[in-house]
Parts: structure tokens; sequence; C-alpha cells
């Protein structure tokens, strides 16, 4: 599972984009650079889609450059597959040369698109197929969420076909479908920084314990729709940064909100019994400096 996010952007301009990676510890990741000139074509199918690179393109993948799960190209634009048990319905091949998976799609769009409308418009001309490469030892229902420093968009894979959603509040976790994360805010309006007023009862007053109490109600399980709604707190309430710096320390501050003590998830293992899903790594895209930091 993953969390992702926006921060506001900080008095000098500047925004990043921060992002968990939680699984199992299964894949080899490692730091990704795709070429500015790079020539790509997908695996997926026979007569996949074929793209020139024209924007350099570093991020975190495993086994090869151009399977990357997290990156940003050097134009400010960011991608990052999260996972969606459940809700990932890929379509058939058309062996027409629009043919491409989802793991190879982040390396032909970041190394193509300067604009989250680029993106969009670049995903439109894809046929999204199943494609787990046979080195990855998991299925991979995922989507996709997009970043420039203005606007997000996800990409979801419902039954249907491919949905590209304007992404509003521009954070995203994993399954169900955007459209039910956005309806499921209306359940923590109440949420607030500051704590509540004191209340009297039968003659009684009672005050609240301490800071944080507005919080109360927040829910802090490790579910998809809890870290949607509290990373959502996270960003809004976040004071602005002065700087790029005080902004990037932000965006790791809020990261860390997310990490997995090891054995307090647990999951089916692909072997059987259960294996601890893990914080695997963060990363913070600075979409205006041009930055890539990694956390491991």
């Amino acid at each position: 599972m993953c969390t992702n996010f926006k921060h506001q952007p900080a008095s000098d301009g500047s925004v990043a984009v921060g992002r968990t990676m939680e699984f199992p510890d299964v894949l080899p990741w490692e730091l990704c650079v795709v070429a500015s000139d790079h020539a790509g074509s997908s695996e997926s199918v026979p007569n996949g889609k074929t793209w020139k690179a024209t924007h350099g393109v570093v991020g975190i993948g495993a086994f090869k450059p151009e399977w990357i799960a997290d990156g940003t190209n050097a134009v400010g634009l960011s991608g990052h597959l999260l996972y969606m048990p459940g809700h990932a319905t890929y379509a058939a091949p058309r062996n027409d040369g629009t043919d491409i998976g989802v793991l190879e799609s982040l390396a032909f769009v970041l190394g193509t698109c300067s604009t989250v409308a680029e993106a969009k418009a670049a995903y439109a001309t894809c046929n999204i197929v199943d494609f787990t490469p046979p080195e990855v030892p998991v299925k991979l229902p995922l989507h996709v969420i997009i970043h420039d420093k203005d606007s997000c968009a996800v990409i979801e894979f419902q039954p249907d076909g491919m949905v590209i959603s304007d992404n509003p509040v521009q954070v995203a976790t994993n399954a169900p479908f955007l459209d039910w994360h956005l309806t499921n805010v209306s359940n923590y309006l109440t949420q607030t920084p500051t704590p509540p007023t004191s209340v009297t009862i039968g003659g009684m007053t009672f005050a609240p314990l301490g800071q944080g109490s507005g919080f109360a109600g927040l829910p802090a399980d490790g579910n998809s729709p809890s870290r949607f709604v509290r990373v959502l707190a996270d960003v809004r309430f976040a004071q602005q940064p002065k700087d790029e710096y005080a902004l990037l320390m932000d965006c790791v501050r809020i990261l860390h909100n997310f990490d997995i003590v090891p054995g307090t998830i647990m999951e089916p293992a692909a072997g059987g019994g259960v294996t601890p899903e893990l914080t695997m790594w963060s990363t913070v895209s600075n979409l205006t400096g041009h930055h890539y930091l990694v956390n491991t």
C-alpha cells in the first residue's frame, strides 16, 4: 500500500510531492535513470507501443530502468504507481501499436510529457494491458498518479475501461476508486488542529486533556481510506513553508507519519502464511527545484 500527496507551495513558490512505498520485501528496488534520448518499446505484447523520449527521468524501480514505480523528470512532472488490489481491470491487447503495461507507462509518459495535461493526453493514446514480467513475483493491480506544480490527475483501470480524472485534493492512496475517497471526505469535516472548547454538563465542566484533540475521530489504522483522510488532513492544515528547504523537510515529516513498524501490518504471503508489510522507501519529488529525494 502507498500514500501520495502534494504539499502546498512554499512562500518562494517551491512545490514538492511526497510518496511512500509499503510492500512486502520481495523486490530488489534500485534507483533508475532513463536518458532523455531513450528509445522505448513495450515488452507487454508483440507490436507494443514505442516512443522516443525528450526528457530525462530519475526514479525507483526494479529489474530494468524502464520499469519505474515512482519518478520525476527534468521538467517538473512526477509519476507514481500505487497498488489497487481488486480495482484494476486491464484491457485486452489490440496489437495495433498502442499496447503497453502499466509498469512501463511511467517511462513513456515522464519521458515524453511536461505537464499533467500532456500526460493525460498521452495516457489516452495507450491501451494498458495486463503485464507482469516473469521477474516480478506478485501481480500488479495498479493505478497511476501524475503531478505537475499546479495539478494532479489519476488514471484508473475500471471494469468499463481506463478512467482519467483530475484530482482536486491532490492526495492519493489505494483502493477503492478516487470518487469513493472524495465522497468519504465528507465524514471528516469537523477535524481541526485547534482543541475543542470546554463543555459544561450537569454543572461540571469538561475541558480538553491536551493539544491535538481536534483530530479525535481521525482514523489511525493503515487501511487505504484511513490513510487518505489522514494525509489530506496533514496537507490541508500544514503551515506554508517559507522556502524550498522547509518544504522538503515538511514533506519528510508527513511521510514519516506513515512509516510501518514491522509486524504491525501483516498480509498473505505468496507461498502461504503471512508476511509483514514494510515501508520499503519513500521519496520527495521537488517539481520546481528538479531534485529527487529518496529515503530507504
